[in-house]
């Protein structure tokens, strides 16, 4: 049959993998990197995951495909419900990752991060600008630790980060706001971006030099 159904460019996937979170059919997995639209019968055509897209990879398009499935749908959601119940009372297994203190949230940069983030709520926030945990080697455990961590660069992004960050701490409730920021000038955006979304929430501004030291 001909119907509407999500059509996704691989080329332009970032594999954020915000539209996999956002389908509420389970039809989107990440597959090597990039968000794969796994099986027709899943997807309803609604477009659920195309706000979620920050790179404009997904659209809707008419096409032959199987009919939506819901029964299927259901099963496939318990099946994913069953096994989440399954991770979440394993035993966490080691690796290199657990080593690193702060990292609790997917994805990091400012742009992608979604507005309805859960780990924001309440959360202490770490501002970091790109080059800061490459110019400091125990960054992760003087600033990250116990924080929630954001992470972008002005002159790299296209983004107005004072109104992508005011958006991300509206209504949540963050406690505190540092900002991680290198002494070169284009970081100054940075900063302004960072004082003007935190506006009542406590900011702290530590200034790193490149070799690693706080100015």
């Amino acid at each position: 049959m001909i119907r509407k159904i999500v059509k996704i460019h691989e080329d332009k996937c970032t594999g954020c993998g915000l539209c996999a979170e956002a389908c509420h059919e389970g039809a989107i997995e990440m597959r090597s990197g990039k968000a794969r639209l796994i099986r027709d019968d899943y997807c309803d055509g609604m477009g659920d995951c195309l706000p979620e897209c920050p790179a404009g990879a997904i659209e809707i398009v008419e096409r032959e495909a199987a009919a939506y499935d819901e029964a299927a749908v259901k099963a496939r959601m318990a099946a994913l419900g069953a096994m989440k119940s399954l991770k979440g009372s394993a035993p966490a297994a080691e690796s290199s990752c657990a080593t690193v203190k702060g990292a609790a949230q997917w994805p990091v940069q400012i742009r992608l991060v979604p507005a309805n983030a859960q780990w924001l709520y309440g959360a202490d926030v770490l501002i970091a600008a790109d080059c800061t945990a490459y110019a400091c080697a125990d960054f992760h455990d003087r600033y990250m630790a116990g924080r929630v961590t954001l992470v972008g660069c002005p002159k790299l992004d296209s983004v107005d980060y004072s109104e992508r960050l005011a958006a991300l701490f509206e209504g949540k409730g963050v406690r505190s706001v540092t900002l991680a920021r290198m002494t070169v000038p284009c970081c100054g955006g940075l900063e302004r971006a960072a004082r003007a979304a935190a506006g009542d929430i406590p900011l702290r501004v530590v200034t790193l030099t490149p070799e690693g030291g706080e100015a």
